[in-house]
């Protein structure tokens, strides 16, 4: 059994990512793994700030930004986590906005934990209204080569329901 995060940067709560989504929990879960997600839009998150705060302090590993928001709740799930889903719609070509502040802001608890002491598995789920998905697939691509993480797989078009339900129940 292992534990997955997913960080969901869709505006739209009931929307297309959310139908992957779905169908992702449900084959992940179905043998057996535990899963919890965080819906950003609905959480209070600030950018980071640059302060560099998280590099110089002894900050927790359950609170490692000196930012006291809704990133406490994500904090604790990232540590636990083997597997990071990253689930956006594309917005101007790339992840949204919410979905990026998460990611940047995930940074204070690398630095706390160590990158080599953080390897994790990720996946991408991604919707969009046209077929240009290249540059959020890079970013992820980038983002998870440069930690060291495994990719498990990218679901890309609303229409991947059992591409996304595979992938799920292949999580073991």
């Amino acid at each position: 059994m292992k534990e997955i995060l997913i960080l969901n940067g869709a505006a739209r709560q009931n929307g297309n990512t959310k139908k992957l989504v779905d169908a992702f929990v449900h084959g992940a879960e179905g043998v057996g793994n535990h899963v919890t997600e965080f819906y950003l839009q609905d959480m209070e998150i600030g950018g980071c700030r640059g302060c560099g705060a998280c590099s110089k302090s002894n900050l927790s590993p359950n609170n490692p930004c000196i930012q006291n928001d809704d990133m406490t709740k994500i904090y604790s799930a990232f540590a636990k986590a083997d597997v990071v889903v990253f689930a956006s719609p594309v917005y101007f070509w790339s992840i949204t906005g919410t979905l990026k502040t998460v990611a940047d802001r995930l940074y204070a608890e690398l630095r706390c934990l160590g990158y080599s002491k953080f390897p994790r598995e990720g996946i991408l789920i991604m919707t969009a209204g046209g077929s240009d998905y290249s540059q959020a697939v890079s970013w992820y691509r980038h983002y998870s080569t440069n930690l060291g993480w495994t990719n498990l797989g990218e679901i890309l078009g609303s229409n991947k329901i059992s591409q996304a339900e595979k992938i799920g129940s292949s999580i073991k």
